[in-house]
């Protein structure tokens, strides 16, 4: 009788653990599922900023950016929000490319937080001095009740030119 009772303990004991497991991977599954089509509509969202940076349409830049919004240059140096859509409505740059390089981008999320990292290709007129760089840059958007929202971003110093590169 003992036997017989360790035996069907042991079966449920079986079976309970493969039916966590099976809830575990469909528990995963939907978790990424949903990480997926964040991952997609924050990867869409940065291309859409940068776009708008390059035309300097303060008002899309501002319908991205959170409130609190900053950037950070290689340098050290903060640029606010404020700072950055008063450049677009002054027109301070005249942007010939404000594009990522194709296939740089990466987008990691994690709960109400995703992290954009890309390679920036910069060429255009600047208060009247050229530029063209490139640089690396990571964005933080931060899910609010309106939706993703660019809250940090950080820019590196402008690579070395490639074609100067041995």
């Amino acid at each position: 009788m003992r036997k017989c009772l360790r035996f069907k303990e042991g079966l449920i004991v079986r079976y309970a653990l493969r039916g966590c497991v099976i809830l575990a991977i469909a528990f995963l599954g939907a978790a990424a599922q949903g990480s997926s089509s964040d991952q997609q509509a924050v990867a869409k969202l940065d291309t859409d900023f940068q776009a708008a940076v390059k035309a300097n349409d303060a008002q899309a830049m501002a319908r991205i950016m959170h409130k609190d919004m900053i950037l950070i240059l290689g340098n050290g140096s903060i640029n606010t929000r404020e700072e950055q859509l008063q450049e677009a409505l002054n027109k301070e740059w005249v942007y010939e490319h404000q594009e990522e390089d194709a296939g740089t981008q990466t987008v990691r999320v994690s709960g109400d937080t995703a992290v954009v990292t890309a390679r920036l290709w910069v060429k255009g007129v600047y208060r009247g001095s050229t530029h063209d760089v490139r640089l690396w840059f990571s964005d933080t958007y931060v899910r609010t009740p309106e939706g993703w929202r660019y809250f940090v971003g950080q820019a590196s110093l402008h690579l070395p030119d490639e074609k100067a590169a041995p």
